[in-house]
């Protein structure tokens, strides 16, 4: 896709998604390294949401898809209250979603685990992550590529008290 302007960009609607804050029981975080990226670029899990599907659903699928945790391996803490959202950055809008979206607005959700770190398997079907690590919350934003750090820090004041 060619280059857009930001007027083309900033008329394009945020991409529907939820995240996945799953916290062990010392009160970190996981974090895995993007597979597809070559530069530091951690995050935590967070994927689409599929037709029919409610976010915690999808957060719950996302969560088995991404890190190979199951369901009965979690209990579901909290979630934010409304949509967070995040804008990309705008030299990589054209490359992402055929350009349909300027960026995402996501729901997230605290899991405190419950298994074993071999319990966690990032290499899955699709794989997401190259590697992945247990991370105190304030040490995350740090990892976390700029244009998501709002809304990473969002999430931790919604969830950090209860890590």
């Amino acid at each position: 896709m060619t280059a857009m302007t930001p007027e083309q960009i900033a008329a394009l609607p945020y991409r529907r998604n939820v995240g996945v804050m799953l916290a062990n029981g010392a009160g970190h975080v996981f974090v895995g390294q993007r597979y597809d990226s070559e530069m530091p670029a951690w995050q935590m899990p967070q994927g689409g949401i599929d037709a029919g599907e409610s976010p915690r659903e999808a957060a719950l699928r996302e969560l088995v898809e991404e890190t190979g945790v199951s369901p009965d391996l979690v209990t579901v803490e909290a979630e934010t209250d409304g949509w967070l959202s995040y804008d990309l950055p705008h030299d990589i809008v054209p490359r992402i979603w055929k350009g349909r979206y300027r960026g995402q607005e996501q729901k997230w959700f605290l899991l405190r685990f419950h298994g074993s770190d071999d319990q966690v398997n990032i290499a899955t079907e699709h794989p997401e992550f190259s590697r992945w690590c247990w991370l105190p919350a304030d040490q995350v934003l740090d990892q976390i590529v700029p244009f998501k750090r709002p809304v990473y820090e969002q999430v931790i004041a919604a969830f950090g008290a209860r890590l």
